[in-house]
């Protein structure tokens, strides 16, 4: 058992490790964003439209909230920006004006060509077996689950 000094060293604390891996992590792919000519956070919107026009379904804001994990108030300028840049067109449905639909452009599934090596390239170099990624993702989403009151999911 730890004494209580040793629980309040800053390098025993996970929160610390996922707040520092998370800023290296973002870092890293900052110059390979740079080249899409997309932040972090809008390349993770991207990331969901592309995988939902490739399953032929249409995005919902209120989905892509909920997934990215994202409030309206972040998700609306990120979506906003991404709109005037000519990536994504949103549309306000006629039966419901509240719920919006989010449709990739041409422009916007275009740049899904683009961003393909950008998983590849982050990794290079950085001298991680993909088994360990693979086992630390599941860590991560069994940590995430657990924190927002979930069952674990394999």
């Amino acid at each position: 058992m730890a004494d209580a000094d040793d629980l309040l060293s800053l390098d025993n604390q996970v929160c610390f490790a996922l707040y520092a891996a998370n800023r290296a992590v973002t870092a890293r792919y900052r110059p390979l964003l740079a080249e899409l000519e997309l932040t972090y956070p809008q390349y993770l919107v991207m990331l969901v439209l592309w995988e939902q026009a490739r399953a032929g379904r249409k995005t919902r804001v209120s989905d892509l909230g909920r997934r990215l994990r994202l409030d309206s108030g972040t998700l609306t300028p990120l979506l906003k920006r991404l709109a005037e840049r000519g990536l994504l067109l949103r549309q306000r449905s006629a039966e419901d004006e509240r719920v919006v639909t989010l449709t990739l452009t041409a422009e916007g599934e275009a740049l899904r060509a683009r961003a393909q090596s950008v998983p590849e390239r982050l990794l290079c170099g950085v001298g991680v077996a993909p088994e360990r990624l693979q086992a630390l993702r599941q860590e991560l989403r069994a940590m995430l689950s657990a924190l927002e009151g979930e069952a674990p999911s394999g």
